[in-house]
Parts: structure tokens; sequence; C-alpha cells
């Protein structure tokens, strides 16, 4: 008996050491899946930093290492919205405009679940992107005003300055199609200074490179054709920079303009076929069609007809490429956004009709009320009539003599 009081500390020790145990073992597991957590989060954005660079070289590269990402983020709603936007953007390179926007759909999805308020502004920011490509202008409009709000409104100005380059220069595409070179160029230039003024201009040089070659388009409409060249050789230069293939050969279609333009038809065609060359593997079907078109245009003008009919070829066939996939691609977007505006009116209606049964239901209840009461008044009034009735009838009382 006198063993017992031992034998219960010893249980207790036991116990304390168990659970010291198993607490230490918990704890250890937590950080270990932690720190795997951290790991593979830093992996993944090493592979969309990476990646991102390839997009205007392979663009199926990019989308297939976007899918990749996808599978491989499990519950990070972060790095899963900024692989859909790699995939999406991957696509836009390729012209796919109805994948891309499948895409960005699905980024704006689950944003809501993320509370990174610069990868909002980005999602939001690609949204409009994809709006102006798919020539929805007010919708796109409608996004970048809302983000620009967001930039101007964020407290780290840097952080947010390559987006609002991008926004500005967004704007200059639709103001060149809509209004404008002139208004377009100043979006363009707003765009530029607010990249280069960012601590890392290095990047987005893509966004440099597209901007300039938009102006350099706009000089060309203006027939300034000096300032054209200037900027579409600036173009090529900040595209050369990221091996972005698609975007160098852009930018030398460009130049090739300005050199039949002034009947330099041999110079044009050398700077086509090495932007047909680099190019080949983008499969850019507005790229495309443009080199034909340049090509068909400067052979004809040398009298090769040959070669003027086997890319005026070319060209007819991509022309019908790019309308099929544009068709394809605006028709599902009006889908989006009558599906969008649908949902918005059956919700306005279904507020509507709820409203109108409440204000039905409760004019019906004070109506009753009314009545009710009138009612009440009423029997009130003739109970009060007949007591005065009997009052009157009633005999005075021998007491009352």
């Amino acid at each position: 008996m006198k063993k017992k009081p031992f034998t219960l500390i010893k249980t207790a020790m036991r116990l304390t050491n168990n659970l010291f145990v198993f607490v230490f073992l918990f704890t250890g597991l937590m950080l270990f899946d932690g720190t795997l957590y951290a790991q593979n989060s830093k992996r993944l954005d090493s592979i969309i930093k990476v990646t991102t660079l390839k997009m205007y070289i392979s663009p199926d590269e990019v989308i297939a290492t976007g899918k990749k990402v996808v599978n491989e983020a499990g519950n990070d709603i972060d790095m899963k919205i900024r692989a859909y936007k790699l995939i999406a953007d991957g696509y836009s390179s390729k012209r796919d405009y109805q994948k891309s926007l499948e895409y960005v759909n699905k980024a704006m999805q689950i944003l809501p679940q993320s509370n990174n308020e610069l990868l909002k502004i980005n999602i939001l920011n690609k949204a409009a992107v994809q709006y102006h490509q798919l020539k929805a202008y007010d919708k796109a409009i409608q996004y970048l005003d809302q983000v620009e709000k967001m930039c101007l409104a964020y407290p780290t100005r840097d952080s947010v300055r390559n987006t609002l380059g991008v926004n500005y220069i967004v704007r200059g595409f639709i103001y060149k199609e809509k209004l404008n070179c002139d208004i377009a160029i100043n979006f363009f230039d707003r765009g530029i200074n607010e990249m280069l003024k960012s601590k890392k201009p290095s990047a987005n040089i893509s966004g440099l490179s597209i901007a300039i070659y938009n102006k350099g388009n706009c000089y060309l409409t203006m027939s300034k054709n000096a300032l054209a060249i200037s900027s579409f050789q600036e173009s090529i230069a900040y595209a050369k920079k990221i091996n972005a293939n698609s975007l160098q050969a852009f930018a030398q279609k460009g130049l090739a303009q300005v050199y039949t333009l002034e009947g330099k038809y041999n110079e044009a065609i050398a700077i086509l076929q090495e932007a047909h060359k680099i190019s080949s593997d983008v499969n850019d079907l507005v790229l495309n069609q443009e080199i034909y078109k340049g090509l068909s245009e400067n052979y004809l003008a040398i009298n090769q007809w040959d070669n003027y009919k086997k890319y005026r070829l070319e060209y007819l066939k991509a022309q019908g490429k790019l309308m099929e996939s544009e068709r394809k691609s605006i028709s599902d977007s009006l889908k989006d956004i009558e599906k969008e505006e649908g949902e918005k009116f059956e919700s306005y209606t279904s507020n509507f009709f709820s409203g109108f049964v409440i204000a039905a239901l409760s004019l019906i209840s004070v109506i009753i009320l009314f009545i009710l009461s009138i009612r009440k008044s009423k029997q009130s009034i003739e109970n009060l009539q007949k007591v005065v009735k009997n009052l009157q009838n009633e005999k005075p009382s021998n007491d009352a003599e």
C-alpha cells in the first residue's frame, strides 16, 4: 500500500512525458508542413517568373506550364490566380481570345478569396486588356477606371507603376481606335513614363516595346515617317532584350511599312522575311496576316509575280483564320456579357418583386387594420348609442321622486 503513491507519480510523469513528446512532434510536423508550403510557393513563384519571359517566344509552353502550376498550387489561392493569368496571357499571345477569356474568368471567380490587393489590381487590369482585345470597349473602360482608382489609392505608388502604365497604354489603344492618334500618343507616353519611373522597369520591357510600337503606328498614320522609324527601332531594341520574337517581328513589320511608303521595296522585303523567320513558332494570326500582306505588296511592286501570288494566297488564308477566330471570340464574349447582365436583371427583378410583394402585403395589412379599426369604432359607437338610448328610456326610480 505504501508503494501506491509512487506508482501514481510514475504514471503521471509517464503521461506528462508522452504529452510533451506528442506536443513536440505535432509542433515539428506543423513547422515542417509550413516549411514545405513556403518552399513549394517559392518554387512555383520562380517557375511563373521564368515562364513569363517565354510569353512571346513559346506561348504553348507558357500555357502548359501554367496548367501545371494550377495543379500543384493546392490550396494556395494566390498562386492559382497567378497561374490562371499566366495561361490567359499565353492564349492572348496566340490571339486565342476565347480561351484567354475563359482563364481570366477562372481567376476572377476565386479572386474574392484573396487578400492580396496587388494581385486583385493585376487581374482586373488583365480583364480590361482582354475586353479591349475583344473590342468590348465600354466594358474595358469600366475595368480600366476601377483599376486606376485602386492604383492611385494604393499606399506604395512604386508597387503599382507598371500596372498603371499598362492601364494607360490600353487606354491609348482604345483612343487610337475610337478617337485619334494625338490623344492615343498622350496616353502611350503616360504609360511609358510610369513604367520607366518604376524601380524595376525591366519587369515590363514587353509592355514598353508594345507601347512604343503602337506610337510608331500612330506616327505612320500621321505621315510622320521619321518619328515612326525611330519608334519602331526603339521597340525592336526593347524586344531583343527579352528575346520577344513576336514583338520584334511586329516592330519590324511596322518598319517595313515605312520602307514601302518610301519606295524601298527590297529593304522592306528583307526585314519582313526576317520577321517571318523569327516568329514562325509563335503562330500569331494577326502578325502572319500582316507579314504576308506586306510581302505580297512589295513583291508586286518589283514585279515578282510568283512570289506575289504565293504570299497573297497565304495572306488570304491567314485573314480567313483570323476572322473566324475573332468572330468566335467576340460571340463568346457577348454571351458572357449577356449572361452577366441577365443575372443582374434577374437579381434586380427578383429584388423588385420581393419589394413589391412586401409593399403590397404591408398595404393590405394597413387596409385590414383600418377596416377593423373602423368596424371596431362603429361597433363602439353603436354600443354607446344603445347605452344612451337605454338610459333615456329608463324610468326614474321612486327614490328620485
